[in-house]
């Protein structure tokens, strides 16, 4: 049945095209469908690719005639709606974006993916320029989890997340300032890297500046590492850009972790989280002494990274709005223009003493990774809450960034992280475990992360549930 395709991951659906026992046309006319009729449930598109049956088609011939082009010929992907797509309006989530734009340009990540030929599926949903750690937005809404649509996927690539664990194309791309690839992959189910910043070329440079890093969302390992390959080829418009590393991400993917050093921090020395959620992440940290690996209980210090990433991000979101008027910050989501007014209110000296407290956490890492090759630690400290919020708890929670204590830290040492699922909640739920490499070991964090999920892989959510509403 072609629904079947749709559980299948990019490797495996090129592996049928060479074989001729499957063709881009069919599988993409079933991603289409599954989005058809998916998307009024969890809202994870907001743009749909008119001419994206033409481009399976194209691929289809060439496969046809067993003359195949790009590493991704005829592999749906869909395209997190913070990123430049050529002919496609870019509106980032916000009703302040001209639609007619124009739109001459692609993001570097986009380019490479038409490069490899794969069919370009649409846009996936975000919050406003991608400024929290769930999907909502004032243009399109809410964005809801497969796993259960009355809560959150997570964010920003929350819209990116919930496609792809709900079948709609198995590859995305998202970016992740503070998480928003690992968050939405721990609360959905799925897989994602950050890679080492500068591994994949941004252009332009996000709002928030240095600490946001593109990659790939999949639902195993080895497409993201087949995916990375793609999106790390080098693109003169990012000046951070690293040297360009010409390696196959595949290659070593299955040499497994025996005799690593292992670190693991249940709490990285201050986070409070949900009993559930630690068990399920301390029995994943153990799974890694069953694959040979010594595993001990150790965490860096990352006293006070708290407010230090809030003066770069915060300084960032009054950066994004500086220039807008009354009437446009009307149409704006009142939590970013919380966030830009407290930003303004950070001072040049604080923002510098910021950027120096930075360089001290990454050059801690530098060393903390001396002794342990890997770092583990939760994704999240608690599984997916209600949608449409920020916080699961405004008792105890006033900002996305209060109960992401895991994630941003590894945005401002710039260093690889990923997330995978690691079981679920007594409810159904997600969670996911972090693993954090040395900068520039992005292969290192995922031939880890392989050789987890080669104990324990990803499950998927049960759709038959879901219908459209009314």
């Amino acid at each position: 049945m072609a629904s079947d395709l749709l559980t299948l991951s990019a490797a495996e659906l090129l592996r049928l095209y060479r074989a001729k026992r499957a063709s881009p046309l069919e599988v993409t006319r079933a991603a289409l469908q599954r989005i058809d009729k998916l998307n009024p449930v969890l809202n994870a598109f907001c743009f749909i690719a008119p001419d994206a049956l033409e481009m399976a088609k194209a691929s289809e011939a060439r496969w046809m005639k067993g003359e195949p082009r790009g590493a991704l010929d005829g592999v749906p992907v869909s395209i997190k709606d913070l990123l430049l797509t050529r002919g496609w309006p870019t509106l980032r989530g916000s009703k302040t974006v001209d639609p007619k734009g124009p739109w001459n340009d692609d993001a570097p990540v986009v380019a490479r993916l038409r490069e490899a030929d794969a069919v370009l599926l649409g846009k996936t949903t975000t919050p406003e320029f991608g400024w929290k750690g769930v999907t909502d937005n004032p243009l399109t809404g809410i964005t809801r989890t497969p796993w259960n649509p009355a809560k959150t996927p997570g964010g920003s690539s929350g819209g990116a997340a919930a496609a792809i664990a709900a079948g709609m194309g198995p590859l995305t791309l998202g970016t992740d300032g503070g998480g928003s690839i690992r968050i939405p992959c721990a609360f959905t189910g799925v897989f994602g890297l950050k890679p080492s910043f500068g591994r994949v070329p941004a252009w332009p440079l996000s709002p928030f500046g240095t600490v946001a890093h593109v990659g790939p969302m999949t639902r195993s390992v080895h497409d993201a590492a087949l995916m990375l390959n793609v999106l790390s080829q080098p693109d003169a418009r990012d000046w951070f850009a690293l040297p360009y590393d010409p390696r196959d991400y595949r290659l070593g993917l299955d040499d497994g972790v025996r005799g690593l050093r292992i670190a693991y921090s249940a709490d990285l020395g201050s986070a409070s989280v949900e009993p559930e959620v630690a068990a399920l992440v301390e029995q994943a940290a153990m799974r890694f002494v069953e694959l040979g690996a010594l595993v001990e209980e150790a965490q860096p210090d990352f006293g006070g990274v708290d407010e230090v990433f809030r003066r770069h991000w915060f300084s960032g979101a009054a950066y994004l709005l500086k220039s807008f008027g009354p009437q446009q910050k009307a149409l704006v989501d009142r939590g970013l223009v919380e966030v830009a007014e407290q930003g303004a209110k950070i001072g040049m000296l604080e923002l510098l003493e910021a950027v120096q407290k930075r360089g001290a956490y990454g050059v801690q890492m530098n060393q903390f990774h001396e002794k342990y090759d890997l770092l583990l630690t939760p994704t999240l400290p608690l599984a997916a809450f209600d949608a449409g919020r920020e916080v699961a708890d405004v008792m105890k929670e006033k900002r996305w960034t209060d109960w992401t204590p895991f994630s941003y830290p590894f945005n401002l040492t710039q260093q690889p992280a990923a997330s995978i699922p690691c079981g679920l909640t007594r409810d159904g739920l997600p969670v996911g475990l972090q693993i954090v490499g040395p900068r520039y070991q992005d292969a290192l964090v995922l031939r880890a992360a392989r050789a987890f999920e080669s104990l324990q892989p990803i499950p998927l959510p049960d759709l038959s549930a879901l219908a459209p509403a009314g």
